[in-house]
């Protein structure tokens, strides 16, 4: 019996790769880079199932030439990079990688967090110089986080194990979201509306998803109401932040600093952002460990591994 035909958008970690053979035919072997608009069209009009991953635009058009398409299996937990109606119109699942990838881009935003307040990047990039002559007591100075308030827009998976990690720093936590969340025990989050969240932040951290209302939900009207003290994180979606008001913001210290790990029209960056010392950025590196990434590609194969077999589809969205 014929195995079902796959086709990957974009070339993922070995131990997935190895995993394929036994259950499905490749239509073509994937690379590491961006698929093409004639491989997409390609790959599509001919599989039964499909991995893509957050930088294939699947649209209405695309899914128009699929002939026995059963799945789409996005590589990410986001999904606003595909047509989910048209998806549906044509009968094609569409599957994400949920709670796998939490604690890492969790742990990220953290990083980010501690990198910009410390201006770990800055000294890192002035030790190699070779120009350091010593301590002293003025030198490189940045902000303390044990104690301060963490603002946290969106406590869904992600956003909740952000604010799990700073009790350790002692941190209260503020959050808005659409839902109230229980705090787990010993610790308090409270739950506020946008606008004091935004004004009593000393950290912000972003994890909403990229949607409709949240496209540019922190711009110049947000931006303006932070403390000049605080920094803005985001290990979302980068649409969701006004990239230009945030430059702006940033070269007038209207806020202290931001840690990026996304981008409103990535991959490319606006190019001011480069040259700002307040600012950490980071190559979309949310989920990227080893055993995460591969873990989301054994749940894409999972899902369809499900539709294919009629059966209940753990991760479907659409």
């Amino acid at each position: 019996m014929a195995r079902p035909t796959l086709f990957i958008t974009r070339l993922l970690p070995q131990p997935v790769m190895d995993a394929i053979p036994t259950h499905y035919q490749m239509l073509t072997e994937p690379v590491d880079r961006p698929a093409t608009a004639k491989e997409l069209h390609c790959g599509f009009s001919q599989a039964d199932a499909v991995i893509c991953t957050l930088a294939d635009f699947i649209d209405a058009s695309l899914l128009s030439c699929t002939t026995k398409l059963k799945i789409v299996a996005n590589y990410a937990v986001g999904y606003n990079n595909i047509d989910l109606s048209a998806a549906a119109e044509r009968g094609i699942i569409v599957t994400n990688t949920p709670d796998v990838l939490t604690d890492a881009t969790a742990d990220l935003t953290w990083a980010l967090l501690l990198a910009v307040a410390r201006r770990i990047a800055e000294g890192d990039a002035w030790i190699r110089t070779g120009n350091w002559t010593g301590w002293t007591p003025t030198q490189m100075l940045g902000a303390d986080i044990t104690g301060k308030t963490l603002g946290i827009l969106g406590m869904g998976r992600i956003g909740q194990a952000v604010a799990q990690r700073a009790a350790g720093f002692r941190m209260s936590v503020l959050y808005a979201g659409r839902h109230a969340v229980s705090s787990p025990p010993g610790l308090s989050w409270t739950r506020q509306s946008l606008d004091t969240v935004l004004t009593h932040s000393d950290f912000l951290s972003l994890h909403v998803p990229l949607i409709d209302t949240t496209h540019h939900l922190i711009g110049q009207r947000e931006l303006v109401r932070m403390k000049p003290t605080a920094f803005l994180i985001n290990t979302s979606r980068g649409p969701i932040i006004d990239e230009s008001a945030l430059l702006s913001a940033l070269e007038a210290r209207t806020i202290a600093g931001a840690g990026l790990d996304v981008y409103e029209h990535e991959p490319t960056i606006t190019p001011a952002l480069r040259s700002l010392p307040n600012v950490v950025l980071l190559p979309h590196l949310g989920s990227a460990t080893l055993e995460t990434r591969v873990r989301m590609g054994l749940i894409c194969l999972d899902n369809i591994a499900a539709t294919l077999e009629g059966r209940s589809v753990p991760n479907r969205v659409n």
